[in-house]
Parts: structure tokens; sequence; C-alpha cells
């Protein structure tokens, strides 16, 4: 777990490189999607971001990623899968997370693009590391994680509320 004080941290996690395929929602990961999964995992754990609750789209490709990157290395305490995170806008997924995070100091988000970075830059409106923001606006590809660090209650997340402190595009 991470803490610093009374901050929350926000992961969010967009899923590895799936292979094409109908319906949508079922597609699987690709071997590349499988190694960049793990090692955003590993990712996770050398940065030391345990997440006490993991929120994940119900998708056969989002579900992979978080088993890949527990393979990896990364752990959760409690993970949900919420039917509505598939194809869910940003405020969507904003809403779970003020609904679902309770008492938790870190909460990750496995969902899709491009709801992942539209949710980043709206949370943090620019503030934060320069380089970060510079891997955000490069596309945020498959298996990339930003980490937003937030100062209040969860409920009160919002729009220009959070910084971003990190984002990195996993490879493995």
């Amino acid at each position: 777990m991470t803490t610093a004080g009374d901050d929350k941290v926000l992961i969010l996690f967009r899923h590895g490189k799936a292979g094409e395929g109908s319906p949508d929602e079922r597609r699987e990961l690709t071997g590349r999607g499988r190694r960049d999964s793990r090692a955003a995992g590993s990712w996770l754990r050398q940065q030391g971001l345990g997440p006490e609750l993991v929120l994940c789209s119900p998708a056969v490709r989002t579900r992979q990623t978080w088993d890949q990157a527990v393979e990896g290395g990364a752990c959760g305490e409690r993970v949900q899968y919420p039917e509505h995170l598939y194809n869910a806008r940003p405020d969507a997924v904003l809403q779970e997370v003020r609904e679902s995070a309770g008492e938790a100091q870190v909460v990750l988000v496995v969902g899709h693009n491009p709801t992942m970075a539209l949710l980043a830059s709206q949370l943090c409106e620019g503030d934060g590391s320069g380089p970060a923001h510079e891997v955000l606006a490069s596309g945020f590809p498959t298996a990339s994680v930003a980490v937003l660090r937030y100062a209040g209650p969860w409920g009160e997340l919002g729009t220009g509320t959070a910084r971003l402190e990190r984002c990195h595009v996993c490879r493995g």
C-alpha cells in the first residue's frame, strides 16, 4: 500500500495490446499484450504502488491485463469487475471510483482508451510532471499507466483536483 499522509493515489491502466475479433468485449491479449502487462505489474511493484482496490472492466482483454500484471508482481487487495466499466465514458469511471473507493488510499482502474487518457487529462488539467504529461499527450498507448495524486475524499475527486505524478508506457 502506498501512503503519503492523507493523499490518495489513483492509477489509470490501459489494457495491453489485444488481437482483432468480434465481439469486441471478447478480444484477447496478444503475446506482446501479455508481456507488456507483466512488465506493467513489475513496474507497479518497483514503484511501490499496491492498490487496495482494483476496478477492472469486465472485457476479456482487461481481465487478462490485470491477471498478467499480477504475474509480473502487481498486487491488489480487492478486485471488482463492474459491468458498466466496459465502454464507459470518463464521467462514469470517475463516478465508479467515487462510489467504490471507500477508505482505500490507492485505487487502480484497468480500462480502455480513449477513456483512460481523457480521464487522466480531465482530473489533472495540466497539473503535475511535465514528462508525465508528454507521455499522456503522446496517445497513451496500450499498457500505459498514469499515476495521479489527490488530497481529499474520493467523493470530491473531479476536474482539476489531481496532479499527474507519473506516466509510464510498459514494454516487456
